[in-house]
């Protein structure tokens, strides 16, 4: 399985170490449009068998087997997490998840030492594997201190995501519940209000999810069927949904097209800033959405087949294809061109990660 990314690279977190074009200037190495293979370095040595990656505005973060090696801003910090089984990293701090502890380092700081440690229960002492980060036994991590925050074990958390202010969890029998800030409608309740405790998202009850996801501002979440649920903030169409932002970006491409088009057809329009419900988005009629990663204002979600569509805010590249904002979904082209089969996705807040299998060739 091999890692490709694209987007916001101006800390060198997508590791492109040459132009990306033939224009050596300081654009091409800020904004990354065509996948790039993502490539970690520990000890020197090249290391293309990544177990996972994860990814904030200005770092990636990678696991392999030797431990984690950071990519981006203040990168060279010496930290390698040897033995740990996960991580998250934010801008400030990076989690590390080992067997039978939880320890966070402080990317500022130059000593070697972590600045917060908990004891977590190992696999044979509590029921089962614990889930991955940011879930611990009973509680989650997050990304800024105070690092360990408790769950009700009544929630049988199964996943968690944290956005820029608000969570979104999904429980054992594929129930939703957010909780956090709700100005933008990312908690799906149908009002702006905050919520401080995890409540269940009634407009999905009755049915089965299995996977979600959060941008900074907005939320989605997958179905036990496929399909793809998405509310909260549209400002850069990230939700999928008509966005004044996006239809402004297509008509700037299209070559003064908004001066051509009649005064009547700009009124009809109707465009969607906050979706506070959770809404029913076809991104390919004719196959299954498999999971999905946000950014911060962008959404990327790999089918049954796949394919890799992304949408939303592309100022760096991060959708893949050459546009400012999306409102609709889009197949990222070269990974079909490829021949390469996507199977996994991540976000930073403005680039994105692929895992990708070549597709073998049959003989006709």
């Amino acid at each position: 399985m091999t890692w490709f990314g694209f987007g916001f690279n101006a800390f060198g977190q997508i590791h492109v170490c040459e132009p990306v074009s033939t224009d050596d200037d300081t654009t091409n190495r800020v904004k990354v449009i065509t996948p790039f293979e993502f490539k970690c370095h520990v000890d020197g040595s090249c290391c293309r068998k990544i177990r996972g990656l994860r990814a904030s505005w200005s770092r990636s973060a990678t696991l392999h087997a030797n431990g984690v090696c950071l990519a981006g801003f203040n990168a060279a910090s010496g930290i390698c997490g040897t033995g740990c089984t996960d991580a998250t990293v934010g801008e400030s701090f990076l989690i590390l998840a080992f067997p039978n502890r939880i320890e966070s380092w402080d990317l500022d700081n130059e000593k070697k030492t972590p600045v917060w440690s908990m004891e977590v229960k190992t696999p044979s002492e509590s029921a089962g594997t614990p889930p991955n980060l940011p879930l611990v036994p009973d509680g989650y991590i997050a990304i800024k201190p105070p690092f360990y925050r408790p769950l009700s074990p009544h929630l049988k958390a199964t996943r968690l995501a944290l956005g820029a202010e608000h969570c979104i969890l999904l429980s054992a029998s594929g129930s939703v519940y957010t909780w956090g800030l709700g100005s933008h409608g990312q908690l799906g309740h149908g009002v702006l209000s905050s919520e401080e405790q995890p409540r269940v998202v009634e407009a999905l009850w009755g049915m089965t999810m299995s996977w979600v996801a959060t941008g900074g501002w907005h939320t989605v979440c997958i179905s036990d069927g496929g399909d793809l649920y998405v509310w909260g903030w549209n400002e850069s169409g990230q939700l999928g949904l008509p966005s004044r932002a996006a239809r402004r970006a297509q008509q700037h491409q299209k070559s003064q097209k908004e001066a051509d088009t009649p005064e009547g057809e700009k009124d009809e329009e109707v465009f969607i800033s906050i979706q506070a419900f959770p809404a029913l988005l076809d991104v390919t009629p004719s196959c299954e959405i498999k999971t999905v990663g946000c950014g911060s204002r962008h959404t990327a979600a790999v089918t049954s087949t796949g394919d890799l569509y992304t949408w939303g805010w592309g100022q760096y590249g991060q959708l893949g294809y050459e546009t400012s904002c999306s409102d609709e979904p889009r197949r990222v082209e070269f990974f079909s061109e490829q021949r390469m089969r996507v199977v996994e996705v991540t976000c930073g807040a403005w680039n994105t990660f692929a895992a990708v299998v070549k597709e073998e060739v049959t003989a006709s």
